[in-house]
């Protein structure tokens, strides 16, 4: 993609129906994928700011299908937080129109633009600060997939194929281990058995969705908290943010990618094992807080495999993180030497922990459904 110039960037925002005089634009935010900024407007005696975003056509390489999801769950959202005697401006993004119509802009260099309005006074945490703030985060995912129980999942495009398709991920692996481009297959043993040992079992939760045991469902795909907007003050989960990934898929994938990385007690590329565990009972506010919401739309099936969701999502993300570094640190920025081997371990002491705490996990889910 060509670098942004200050033409390019003020030329984009003339063409959204923005309220106000155009004060400043400036860079917003610690994203890795789309270029996202932040534009300030007055409004009489106050100003306002909206976020602008280009969204990344590389990883995204059908944008105008992506915009069309984005679209549709906004929309749906909005409506159904009207209803419920909520408050839209707040409970869920929304879109800026385009001057020419739609909801994003094609500037002179093909790149592809939408934008929002800010909703301010939230925060968005890298770490729960304590088991309240999971456990509010829980609410809000609880909220946006209750919200979306009636939306047609399977009108949705699928903006990156096969994201969540474990199986998959398995086949990638091999032909990374296979082909051992930059000979590191030997440094990582340890880990190539482990995915091994469990590779029977990678094939459960896509399995249920052949055999239509588990229902498709609209669902996020990346529920980190970062992804997740709470109140200042309260504290209280807002809104689900980063809507690129929103696609058809299982519950279960949203639940096990917030347990992956918000029941760990370090970071997820921590080089230093003895630091990273599973914390059940952060695994316990957040079972909590979601099942009180979404526990109403959630068949039995969905709530039994819960825990099959967390450790899923951990095993496929540390699978990952290992055939990128089999292949030589393609996909994942790295900035340092085996940064993604340290990811991978990470995930898989994770993974080992859950199996340990299996039976607890399984007595938290039947605590609160």
């Amino acid at each position: 993609m060509k670098p942004i110039t200050n033409t390019i960037l003020n030329d984009t925002i003339k063409h959204f129906r923005f309220e106000g005089n155009f004060i400043r634009v400036s860079s917003y935010g610690s994203g890795h994928i789309n270029d996202t900024f932040a534009a300030w407007f007055q409004q009489g005696d106050h100003s306002c700011r909206y976020i602008l975003q280009r969204i990344n056509t590389h990883v995204f390489s059908d944008p105008v299908s992506l915009m069309e999801n984005v679209v549709g769950v906004t929309n749906f959202l909005r409506r159904k937080i009207l209803a419920n005697g909520g408050n839209p401006e707040r409970e869920t993004l929304n879109l800026i129109p385009a001057v020419e119509g739609g909801y994003y802009v094609v500037d002179a260099d093909g790149g592809y633009w939408r934008a929002y309005r800010f909703i301010e006074g939230t925060v968005t945490l890298q770490q729960a600060r304590s088991p309240k703030d999971f456990y509010e985060s829980a609410r809000a995912l609880g909220k946006f997939q209750m919200l979306l129980a009636d939306y047609p999942a399977g009108t949705l495009h699928e903006t990156i194929a096969r994201f969540h398709d474990t199986p998959d991920r398995i086949r990638q692996f091999h032909e990374a281990l296979d082909a051992d481009a930059k000979g590191r297959a030997a440094s990582a043993k340890q880990e190539i058995g482990f995915v091994k040992a469990r590779e029977k079992y990678t094939g459960l939760l896509t399995g249920l969705l052949a055999q239509k045991k588990l229902p498709l469902r609209v669902t996020h795909n990346d529920t980190k908290l970062n992804n997740i907007l709470l109140d200042e003050k309260t504290g209280r989960g807002i809104c689900l943010i980063d809507l690129d990934t929103v696609m058809p898929g299982l519950s279960l994938y949203d639940f096990g990618d917030s347990i992956r990385f918000g029941a760990s007690t370090a970071a997820e590329d921590e080089p230093d094992l003895s630091k990273v565990h599973f914390d059940i009972s952060l695994f316990e506010a957040f079972t909590k807080g979601y099942l009180e919401i979404a526990g109403s739309v959630l068949t039995p099936e969905e709530i039994d495999h819960l825990p099959d969701g967390a450790k899923m999502m951990t095993l496929e993300c540390g699978t990952r993180f290992l055939t990128d570094y089999l292949s030589g640190d393609v996909y994942f920025k790295t900035s340092r030497e085996n940064h993604n081997l340290d990811r991978c371990r990470t995930q898989f002491k994770l993974v080992s922990e859950m199996e340990q705490q299996w039976n607890d996990m399984k007595r938290v889910v039947k605590k609160y459904c």
